[in-house]
């Protein structure tokens, strides 16, 4: 493994010593825009006590450092190409921060990025944009050590700003008085006045604090989907539910689920940080990333083609390759499909390309669990790219591919996030996903010697001369069935 190089050869690996955490994250980068396959973090705490001493946590210090050691010799036996260290907010503001990274350095024969925070502000950003290249507003990545602003106007990079505000140190310097904390907020905010040129606009959140945060706002409205990037919340209900945690105190902190101990206690100062600038910002809605600086510093490693790929697209046609029987060809389904969505939204033709590289992950589950567990692996797709429209819109497709039973009751809770002419769409995808695996035995090179007519209120299915090989009692079942869906009757020619 060629240990801090610039490099980028097979697998890439990231690890982030940050002012909480220290954590590894390993991507397979061979041909595509590459999938976390390994992800591990140490709460070591860094930051502790900084606001007061000035300098690293010592225990914090020990336990990095053992944490290191395993981290790099884990990427080293999983054949990682290039492996980068960067270091954020309390290694690059702490007296001793030099030494620690001189430490490492000897220790390990690694280097250490320490970025600065307009640097690390930018990384966030990027990462974020992997998923939302349209992203206007204020990207806020809140820390144990610091809070990084970074203005983005409409996916082009503004203003940026770093603020001392992280968790660990915020309520630290306010004594843990959160009165006092509140006006340690607004005295650094007042001093970023181009905050002013995002009133009213969207805010995204980024970073360890604020997916904490976002766990306790989808507990606490009852939220059918517990996927934390892309979850969004008018401007009005973010900034009550921020409030609300700002106010908590130690007993009904206990009572949250799903937030690790070791951050319960500083989560009200992290929602004070939150709340404050919601109101600073007249903040239109709250959308929360689960993308931030390690994928922005994943991108800047990769080759400018790949840097551009869709995430989404890139991620579903990973998956396939990993998961599928035969290959059939991707663009010979989607050719063969098209007649049945002429005219209907062009951004849903992503979706539809998506659902077409996925629509073989569940052939080798049980048949009778194949329908669900195929729509909670599509719900829960670790891609960005994705709304939580589009979450739903994919896992009924692929469900329905899968002859599940569209009144499951596992669906129940996400059928609210399409209307009914998009559910016919999505029925109609799935359905004419099952068919075509169905003709064709999902081998290549057989269903494009079929095609699909639209002719009236028929849907016709056409075949080559040597047609026998295409028609059963499954195939005419399976194709009225669709016809159904669209409101025509199936009809083989």
């Amino acid at each position: 493994m060629v240990k801090g190089s610039r490099e980028t050869p097979g697998r890439v690996g990231v690890i982030d010593i940050g002012s909480n955490t220290v954590r590894l994250v390993v991507y397979d980068a061979p041909l595509r825009l590459p999938v976390p396959i390994y992800n591990e973090k140490s709460e070591c705490g860094l930051a502790r006590g900084l606001e007061d001493s000035g300098r690293l946590n010592a225990e914090g210090v020990a336990e990095a450092l053992r944490s290191l050691a395993r981290f790099i010799q884990l990427a080293d036996a999983m054949g990682v190409g290039r492996l980068d260290l960067v270091a954020t907010a309390a290694v690059r503001d702490a007296a001793d921060g030099p030494d620690f990274v001189a430490e490492i350095e000897k220790t390990f024969g690694v280097r250490v990025e320490v970025l600065n925070g307009a640097e690390e502000a930018r990384m966030s950003a990027l990462g974020l944009l992997s998923g939302m290249p349209e992203a206007n507003g204020l990207v806020a990545d809140l820390g144990g050590g610091s809070l990084e602003l970074m203005v983005l106007d409409k996916g082009v990079f503004a203003a940026n700003g770093t603020l001392p505000l992280g968790h660990l140190r915020l309520p630290e310097a306010a004594g843990g008085d959160s009165e006092a904390a509140a006006a340690i907020i607004e005295e650094h905010l007042r001093g970023h006045p181009w905050l002013a040129d995002v009133k009213g606009q969207t805010l995204y959140g980024v970073g360890g604090s604020l997916r904490s945060l976002a766990r306790v706002f989808i507990e606490q409205i009852g939220y059918p989907l517990h996927v934390i990037d892309g979850f969004t919340l008018a401007g009005g209900e973010a900034l009550r539910l921020a409030s609300l945690v700002a106010g908590l105190g130690p007993a009904s902190l206990k009572s949250l689920r799903g937030i690790p101990p070791n951050r319960l206690a500083t989560l009200p100062f992290a929602a004070l940080v939150l709340e404050r600038l919601l109101v600073k910002m007249e903040a239109h809605e709250l959308v929360f990333s689960g993308f931030g600086m390690r994928e922005g510093r994943l991108l800047e490693m990769l080759p400018p083609d790949m840097r551009h790929q869709d995430p989404l697209i890139a991620g579903c046609a990973g998956m396939a390759e990993r998961t599928g029987r035969f290959a059939i060809d991707t663009d010979e389904i989607m050719t063969w499909m098209a007649p049945l969505f002429e005219g209907t939204e062009n951004a849903d033709q992503r979706l539809r390309l998506a659902a077409v590289l996925i629509s073989d992950i569940g052939w080798s589950e049980h048949p009778d669990y194949r329908a669900e567990h195929t729509f909670l692996r599509a719900l829960r797709l670790p891609f960005a790219g994705l709304s939580h429209r589009d979450r739903v819109f994919l896992a009924l497709a692929i469900f329905t591919r899968n002859n599940g039973n569209p009144e499951n009751a596992l669906l129940t809770p996400v059928k609210g996030f399409l209307d009914e002419s998009t559910m016919t769409q999505v029925n109609a995808i799935g359905l004419a996903l099952r068919l075509a695996h169905t003709l064709s035995g999902s081998a290549p090179g057989l269903l494009g010697r079929t095609r699909l007519e639209v002719k009236g209120l028929d849907l016709i299915l056409k075949q080559a001369e040597e047609g026998e090989i295409f028609v059963s009692e499954t195939v005419e079942r399976r194709l009225g069935t669709l016809g159904k869906v669209l409101g025509l009757k199936g009809v083989v020619a």
